[in-house]
């Protein structure tokens, strides 16, 4: 299952729902793909998601959002249990330093293998990274309620998951990265998470 988000901040679209329901129907390593829209909504994001999460139970679920500002596909490590947002929601809330879910782990890692998820997106030329954090809008909202519902629902226990933020369309600004590209590199991040168990020892990390 892939999801994304509708437009937000006054866009007129968003590219992270555009590449999912591009990939809506294809079939990866036997697995046919689910897209689905998420609200770009604090609360409501995780409500939808859960009742997406208990109606599918697929084997691997990986929520996509848009990161302006990025120019390579990111691939997250960590969520946190922090909303602090730096403008309003679709529904123009704007919760400031409260958590995803309270008494709850203060992150939660990535079940996805995103070290061999870089190594096959680069062996295809797709620009990539990983990502040390998601931010503290509705993209980390999303992702720390996706971990924290994979690892305390019973059903979903062997479901994987995480979280991908993808660059602005050309036609949103600087830096980019066109639609066929990003749909691309979904199309094999989502290969290499379905093929590979235990991730690669390879460096990714950042000094800053």
């Amino acid at each position: 299952m892939l999801t994304g988000f509708d437009a937000f901040g006054g866009q007129s679209l968003n590219p992270s729902w555009l590449a999912v329901q591009a990939l809506h129907g294809r079939k990866v390593l036997g697995h046919t793909v689910v897209a689905a829209q998420l609200p770009t909504v604090f609360d409501a994001s995780l409500c939808e998601l859960d009742a997406l999460l208990r109606q599918h139970q697929p084997a691997l679920v990986i929520c996509v959002g848009q990161a302006g500002g990025r120019k390579v596909l990111s691939l997250e490590r960590a969520a946190i249990n922090v909303n602090d947002a730096p403008l309003a929601d679709n529904a123009g809330a704007r919760p400031v330093d409260t958590p995803v879910v309270r008494d709850a782990p203060v992150a939660y890692f990535t079940g996805l293998p995103i070290k061999a998820m870089l190594a096959a997106l680069h062996e295809e030329g797709v620009g990539a990274e990983v990502s040390q954090t998601a931010g503290t809008f509705v993209c980390n909202h999303v992702f720390y309620g996706l971990m924290r519902t994979l690892s305390t629902v019973p059903e979903l226990a062997h479901t994987r998951g995480g979280f991908v933020h993808v660059p602005w369309l050309p036609e949103q600004g600087v830096p980019n990265m066109a639609l066929d590209d990003i749909v691309r590199g979904l199309r094999v991040a989502v290969r290499s998470a379905l093929q590979v168990d235990k991730d690669h020892a390879l460096g990714a990390g950042t000094t800053h």
